[in-house]
């Protein structure tokens, strides 16, 4: 029997909040809604719900406020088996997401780092948690400080780092070098290489600094690519999407269990791909994460092929 994978993750805590419409606003516009909810998430947090509810030990490294959306993160993490023994609480106020989803299931997001923002290296206790686990998740919602510093903490000590480079931006030479696998979607493909219309390509760009790449493809699927190896193209699911977000964090994190536990890179990615396509069914971030019988139902069904993770 394959041993429990232990995941960490640090990374960012928001409350999600989230406007249902039937377009979004252009510039200018004022639309009205026909729902609203508050919604735990935040990149960090989304993905040790994924991975935890994908069969991982998960610990989660981060910060939340003193207010009442911290006291809820910290409750929804616990309630979904992630550990939150090194989730700071501090001073400042929680993080927030302000999204908007339409009818067709896409989203618009602002972020406001609050809390997430002081994030800027390990504490005592967090090298020897990340140490200790088969996996350290990274994004970049919080200071890219702390990333690197996490990044560094794990090529100390053997553990492999899957960084998804989001919200897209620049990043330093020093956390390429210290990461592993780099999981962008192909827009955020697109920013880091320059290259917009062939991931292909874009893969093999992000091998000159990576090792390991994965694009994830939105309906195309995900695209695997290793230094030395020939790529792999693995479909996803094809659904009728209700709300894409969080979609590539349960992706992200559901992926990092399944190569955790040795599985071959299509059938992690096919994994992968089936979880996604069960959020973006569902409305809401980590609401919507499926648990492992659900992928694994979903992953054994030969008929689903040629759908999303976002």
């Amino acid at each position: 029997m394959t041993p429990t994978p232990h995941i960490a993750v640090l990374g960012s805590a928001n409350m999600d909040l989230v406007a249902y419409v039937t377009r979004a606003p252009r510039r200018g516009e004022t639309v009205t809604g026909r729902e609203f909810r508050t919604i735990p998430g935040g990149k960090g947090a989304n993905q040790a719900v994924a991975a935890a509810r994908a069969g991982a030990t998960v610990s989660m490294i981060g910060a939340v406020g003193t207010d009442v959306f911290g006291a809820r993160l910290r409750s929804t993490l616990e309630h979904s088996g992630v550990d939150t023994d090194l989730l700071r609480t501090v001073e400042t106020p929680t993080g927030t997401a302000h999204i908007v989803v339409d009818d067709e299931g896409g989203n618009s997001i602002v972020v406001v780092p609050g809390a997430n923002g002081t994030v800027k290296g390990l504490t005592p206790g967090d090298e020897a948690l990340i140490a200790s686990a088969n996996a350290l998740l990274l994004q970049l919602e919080i200071p890219a400080k702390g990333a690197l510093a996490a990044a560094r903490a794990a090529r100390r000590h053997g553990v492999r780092t899957v960084l998804t480079p989001a919200p897209a931006q620049h990043l330093p030479d020093e956390l390429l070098a210290a990461t592993d696998l780099l999981l962008p979607n192909e827009h955020e493909a697109a920013t880091l290489t320059g290259i917009t219309d062939d991931p292909h390509a874009a893969a093999r760009s992000l091998l000159s600094q990576v090792p390991e790449v994965v694009i994830t493809l939105g309906s195309r699927g995900s695209l695997y690519a290793a230094r030395g190896a020939e790529p792999v193209m693995v479909p996803a699911p094809r659904v009728t999407a209700v709300d894409t977000t969080g979609a590539g964090d349960t992706f992200a994190g559901t992926l990092a269990v399944a190569l955790a536990e040795g599985r071959p890179v299509p059938d992690a990615l096919t994994w992968a791909s089936s979880a996604a396509a069960l959020s973006v069914q569902r409305p809401g971030a980590s609401a919507s994460m499926p648990y492992r019988k659900e992928i694994d139902a979903r992953a054994a069904d030969p008929a689903t092929t040629n759908g999303a993770p976002a």
